[in-house]
């Protein structure tokens, strides 16, 4: 799932910076990058279909590119045979250098033909945009970084240390008993880095044609699942009385949706808040420097938590997303079960969350499950050497944009590296218009001329970080 960070609508952005095009391949490397592309979205890796079929094209290619066979690795849990992983080793001139990682998946949510203007699953060229399932989250970032690989082999390219790449199946199934999780738990050796780069996140924001910021993630939002749960005595409905499982539920449901967790911030959030305060003015750049400081402004806190974007960067969020209750329609409700899905800050805890959670509903009736809880991933330390690596390589594409380091609101595979004590960074090459995200939904499509630019960005990223 290609992770939400803070896309934030600007409407009194003081500057735009550069929105001339960016450098793009030599022709033989975009045309190749385009192929790839098809050829992935030809390919349906839905759950239901797996990821196999097109981990076995991916390792074709690069065996033809060169690789040694032994560099280039299929490998799957034992129950789940049609949903390979794909990880490749680009090896350094020194043995047993410690590696960079660079993260991708290759799976997609499912898509029906009967809800598109265009096959889903067959790209299609239309007015400057590519359509396709999964041309934004993410076979976009796969096919460029599966074309760097055979750019760099072609061009015989050696890095100073080791470069991995893992394309990955079952990030969009939870990504727990797959992708990373599997490789980390049953495989380390094969993806074990000092640093990796997630090309699942992070990326350039455009609003009508123009650059607006580019993100670098460090840090990404962890989610937990509660069920709730009221039950009274029921009986026949012609006899309603004071204990009525439905109501119990639907009211204290009602203060949850009233209760705001606290303000929390981390040093990612702060930074983000006090560097967009610089595209803006007026009470909107008064009010994120006054949340960006060490004890956050709460007046101005509360003011931004207006927009639902700026809400979820400032606290841990609890709602209400599945409810259930009663057995028949003539008959008082003996049961009433909600599901609550959290998405807690990276520094908050999951005793913290359930406490409030109980606090809020305010009812010792309504029992409170956790049902799944969180794997808590901490925040990747923005280092002046990752920060200053990062700013060359997107200054030699886009000169002059802003750079700003966010908290997705979303999850992706990189809390699994970054558990696993992997500091890990969103530095997708993809830019998007901030009113126009269609992951996961109908006519998913990214513009023609921004893929290719991706595609020359991944290539220049993999060289720098390659380089230590």
């Amino acid at each position: 799932m290609k992770t939400l960070t803070v896309l934030l609508t600007l409407a009194c952005v003081s500057a735009a910076w550069a929105d001339a095009p960016g450098p793009v391949p030599p022709p033989a490397d975009r045309e190749l990058a385009r192929h790839i592309l098809r050829e992935l979205i030809d390919i349906n890796t839905t759950h239901d279909h797996g990821t196999t079929a097109a981990a076995e094209v991916m390792k074709k290619q690069l065996l033809s590119a060169g690789f040694a066979p032994e560099d280039v690795v299929l490998i799957a849990p034992a129950d789940k045979p049609t949903k390979d992983n794909l990880v490749v080793r680009y090896r350094a001139r020194k043995p047993g250098t410690k590696a960079v990682l660079f993260l991708g998946h290759v799976d997609v949510v499912e898509a029906k033909r009967e809800d598109w203007s265009t096959d889903p699953f067959q790209l299609t060229e239309k007015d400057g945009w590519y359509y396709g399932r999964g041309t934004e989250d993410m076979k976009d970032g796969v096919a460029a970084l599966l074309e760097t690989l055979i750019r760099l082999k072609r061009e015989h390219y050696v890095p100073a240390r080791d470069v991995i790449v893992a394309l990955t199946a079952d990030e969009e199934a939870g990504g727990d008993a797959n992708g990373p999780a599997f490789l980390l738990k049953e495989h380390r050796d094969l993806i074990d880095a000092t640093v990796a780069v997630n090309l699942d996140g992070g990326g350039g924001s455009l609003k009508n044609g123009e650059r607006l910021f580019y993100e670098i993630g460090t840090s990404e939002k962890v989610y937990a699942t509660f069920t709730l749960e009221t039950t009274s005595p029921g009986g026949h409905g012609s006899l309603p009385g004071p204990d009525n499982a439905i109501y119990r539920l639907t009211d204290g449901l009602s203060r949850l949706d009233k209760y705001k967790f606290p303000v929390m911030t981390t040093a990612t959030t702060r930074a983000s808040f006090e560097k967009f305060a610089g595209l803006e003015t007026g009470a909107a750049h008064d009010d994120r420097l006054a949340v960006a400081r060490d004890t956050p402004d709460p007046d101005a806190a509360e003011r931004l938590s207006q927009n639902v974007k700026l809400n979820a960067q400032l606290r841990t969020t609890c709602v209400a997303t599945l409810i259930s209750g009663g057995h028949a329609e003539n008959a008082l409700p003996q049961r009433a079960k909600a599901t609550i899905q959290c998405r807690m800050m990276p520094n908050d805890t999951i005793e913290n969350v359930q406490t409030l959670l109980t606090n809020a509903l305010a009812d010792p009736k309504i029992s409170i499950k956790l049902d799944a809880p969180p794997i808590l991933s901490p925040e990747s330390p923005l280092t002046k050497e990752i920060m200053d690596k990062a700013t060359k390589v997107v200054h030699s594409m886009w000169p002059k944009v802003p750079i700003i380091p966010t908290m997705a609101s979303g999850f992706s595979d990189g809390r699994q590296t970054r558990t696993a004590g992997i500091p890990t960074y969103d530095l997708g090459g993809l830019w998007m218009d901030v009113d126009d995200n269609r992951a996961h939904g109908r006519d998913e499509r990214i513009g023609v001329r921004e893929f290719d630019e991706s595609v020359e960005y991944t290539y220049r990223l993999m060289k720098a970080f390659g380089a230590k």
